[in-house]
């Protein structure tokens, strides 16, 4: 839930309140769907959520492993002293 969180919160940089008109997201659903992104507004926005609802958790958990490899990638030696994972 927090990469989830975190994922949005960066995703939405100065877009908070309007999520539809941040560039990144408009991006994003654009080269997922081939939706322009010119045309991508308030009402496609929230269609595109809703329709991939079931999808949208798969895709968060997965930004969230992207990030901690990255994270490993840049600092090996935080892998040594990580406690062991469940």
């Amino acid at each position: 839930m927090l990469a989830q969180l975190r994922f949005l919160r960066l995703a939405t940089r100065r877009h908070r309140l309007r999520p539809w008109r941040s560039p990144y997201l408009r991006w994003r659903i654009e080269t997922y769907s081939g939706r322009p992104a010119e045309t991508i507004g308030m009402l496609a926005f929230f269609a595109f959520l809703w329709r991939e609802r079931r999808r949208l958790p798969a895709f968060l958990a997965w930004c969230g492993q992207m990030r901690r490899y990255r994270r490993m990638a840049r600092h090996p030696w935080r892998s040594a002293f990580a406690g062991p994972k469940d």
